[in-house]
Order: C-alpha cells, then structure tokens, then sequence
C-alpha cells in the first residue's frame, strides 16, 4: 500500500513511487456465497500500467499464499491448483480467479494484486517507501 504522505511527493520529487500510486485494484464484490460443487467466478477490477496482476488466499491465522500470476497480455492462465485458473479482460480491465468446482477448503480471503512496472532503480523505491512509512 502507498501511503498518503508519499503520494503528497509525487507533486515535487520524481521518484518511481509515484508511478505506482497511480494504480489501483479493488474487487466488485466484497462477500460471495457459494455452494459446494459450484463454479466460482471473483472480479477485480483495475486501472494503471501495471502488466502483472496476481492472486493470493489467505486461510483464518495463515499468511496469504500465492495462487497464480497472470500478465494483461494473457487472455487465461491456469494455476497450480487442480481446477483453478485466472483470466484477464483487457477490455473492461477486469481480472478473474476462476474455481471451477468450489470445495470447503476453498473458504478463505481472496486477495487481487497489482506487480507494478518499475522504471528507474528499484532499489530506490524501496528505501523511499521505508523512509517514509
């Protein structure tokens, strides 16, 4: 996450910070109710450059795991997971973590993410993102 101190920067300081802040990623629902056996579909949408976009499970008291990567160049990459896969709609820029087939243990928090494009030496926008945290 970009902190709104940082963002402030972006105006007089150029920084690789500030081409990430200009990107975002939010899910269009909140809550979904599915039924064992039922085909899954989460939505996220997006707005920016950025050309990786991810998603993660987080089980109650675990840390969030890594479930596939896909680049908006893709139209649908599989995951490891049996039934699992994500697809992209660069058109609505929109990306989608499919499961085809939900199970009990696919109850969990899901996460969309963005990889941004860093320009620059990233090494640079890791302190700047400490500095001022």
């Amino acid at each position: 996450l970009v902190s709104s101190s940082i963002l402030g920067l972006c105006f007089f300081l150029d920084i690789p910070i500030c081409k990430i802040a200009t990107q975002k990623i939010y899910p269009l629902e909140t809550v979904k109710h599915v039924s064992e056996g039922d085909s899954v579909n989460l939505s996220c949408n997006y707005s920016g450059s950025s050309n990786i976009l991810q998603w993660y499970r987080q089980y109650p008291t675990s840390r969030p795991n890594f479930i596939v990567l896909i680049s908006q160049h893709d139209t649908k990459k599989e995951s490891d997971l049996p039934g699992v896969s994500a697809r992209v709609d660069k058109d609505q820029s929109r990306v989608d973590l499919l499961i085809s087939s939900a199970a009990v243990s696919d109850s969990a928090l899901y996460y969309c993410a963005l990889q941004p494009t860093v320009t620059g030496n990233p090494a640079t926008l890791y302190k700047n993102l400490l500095l001022h945290r």
